[in-house]
């Protein structure tokens, strides 16, 4: 249901009615979603825990203009629940989900070789994530939940390999083959870098399997790592990129941006990012305050536009705002993406090069002139896409032959450049019917697909564990917050 109207009393406008969750509780709210002094906040009320309200999007202006890239989504061809107790807890996918999953991601350990202030997943080296209350899946418990993905999608488009830290799993290397050999596009090793800066065998390893690298990289000052990160890092992060240049072994640049800490140095990442060898895209995550992070204000919260906002400013040269375009696969203030093609010092937008909006634009029924066009750049500006990969470079030459690209921009196209904005929710943002459009999944022992936001946000992941390592759960975590 979508609902706007203004209170002139306190000047704002309510811009849809959805449903949320309690941030302490998990019960289900009714909520809505708020116009106020050029901002979008979510409001709602627990009859125990009384108000709460959080920022959801920056620019109350750009939230409404992107609203016209919503499109129906496309359908798992298996779904794995009923609806039982109605969203967001019937996940694994249910009937009411209106999205397939573009992304996967199984996390194959709680164990990590670090103890990161801000871990979504609460991860870490004591023995809590090492022993009991912790798990390690073992090969086949892998294989099986890869099997249910390809039934779920048919042909998965990409899959990602997460913890924990992934890397310092004993079957890691036999796990990833496996997802290799069931023939998904793109798999992904989400890793620190500590064992790729350590181990001189592991990157050449990862490049025999054809696997790419998704880097945990927030910034370059000692303040920005011992904040995100608990420690210095800077060493090994730039180590494990040099080996991953010398294998050939392809990286997206992973940065957690958190309001206060290291926004800016946005542009310093993406220069960096643009100018190393083995470096294809930067994908920038404003700080999802859902498992262990620090106390924060809920409506100071930073969010897409903010990081849009300070790309274009730090690097007004290369970016302008409307370069980015919200993803097609998801809701519009979920994730934003630009590709850029880059060569000789020269870095062009592919946007100023096409217009996405005749072929992106699902809210009228105009006419797209080239089907071919259109799916090619559905799947750049995808969550399934990694800037510079052969998939990527593949589905550009597509876009240049349908437009008439010049001959000198075509050679560029295994230059090209992603960088991706993404704001995962928590549980003091869900917003439930974002959530049914959610394309990435967390894929569980059992089968299920789980999306990732309600898996972080509602309890799933308290219950997963504890079923993984035998012991009786614990509450959903809300951290500290301030409330209304």
């Amino acid at each position: 249901m979508r609902v706007e109207h203004t209170d002139k009393a306190i000047g704002e406008e309510v811009l849809e009615a959805t449903q949320s969750i309690c941030p302490e509780c998990r019960k289900t709210l009714q909520a809505e979603l708020v116009a106020r002094e050029g901002r979008v906040v979510l409001r709602k009320r627990c009859d125990v825990h009384g108000r709460f309200e959080a920022l959801i999007y920056g620019d109350a202006e750009r939230y409404r203009e992107i609203q016209r890239y919503r499109k129906p989504g496309a359908r798992p061809r298996e779904l794995q629940t009923e609806t039982l107790k109605g969203c967001p807890h019937d996940c694994g996918i249910c009937p009411a989900h209106e999205q397939h999953t573009c992304l996967g991601i199984i996390e194959v350990n709680t164990a990590c070789n670090l103890d990161c202030p801000v871990c979504f997943a609460d991860s870490g080296t004591d023995p809590a994530h090492n022993g009991a209350g912790g798990f390690s899946l073992t090969l086949e418990q892998v294989e099986s939940m890869l099997d249910h993905f390809v039934a779920a999608e048919g042909e998965p488009e990409a899959i990602q390999l997460s913890g924990g830290e992934p890397s310092i799993h004993q079957q890691i290397l036999p796990m990833l083959a496996a997802a290799k050999s069931r023939g998904i596009k793109l798999v992904m090793l989400n890793t620190n870098g500590i064992r790729l800066a350590r181990d001189p065998r592991f990157a050449p390893a990862l490049a025999e399997l054809g696997i790419h690298v998704y880097l945990q990289f927030d910034g370059f000052e000692d303040s920005t790592h011992i904040a995100i990160r608990g420690r210095r890092l800077q060493d090994e992060k730039l180590r494990a990129l040099d080996r991953c240049a010398k294998a050939g072994v392809g990286v997206s640049l992973a940065a957690a941006i958190e309001r206060g800490v290291n926004e800016h140095e946005i542009g310093e990442i993406v220069r960096f990012g643009v100018e190393h060898p083995t470096v294809t895209g930067v994908f920038f995550q404003p700080v999802s305050h859902a498992g262990r992070h620090p106390g924060f204000d809920p409506l100071e919260r930073l969010t897409n536009s903010d990081v849009i906002d300070a790309i274009a400013r730090q690097l007004p040269e290369w970016f302008r705002e409307d370069d980015f375009v919200p993803v097609p696969c998801c809701s519009p203030s979920c994730r934003s993406a630009t590709y850029a093609l880059y060569g000789g010092g020269d870095l062009v937008p592919l946007p100023r090069l096409v217009d996405i909006d005749d072929y992106l634009d699902y809210v009228t029924n105009r006419a797209v002139p080239d089907l071919a066009i259109r799916e090619a750049l559905e799947g750049l500006f995808s969550a399934s896409a990694a800037g510079g990969t052969d998939r990527a470079a593949a589905r550009l030459e597509c876009v240049a032959c349908g437009v008439g690209l010049p001959d000198e921009l075509q050679e560029l196209a295994a230059k090209g450049f992603m960088i991706v904005v993404q704001d995962f929710q928590d549980p003091y943002t869900l917003d439930v019917r974002k959530l049914r459009r959610c394309c990435v999944s967390e894929i569980v022992p059992d089968g299920r697909l789980i999306p990732f936001c309600a898996y972080n946000s509602v309890g799933y992941r308290e219950q997963v564990r504890a079923e993984l390592a035998g012991v009786s759960p614990g509450p959903a975590r809300g951290g500290s917050h301030e409330r209304t």
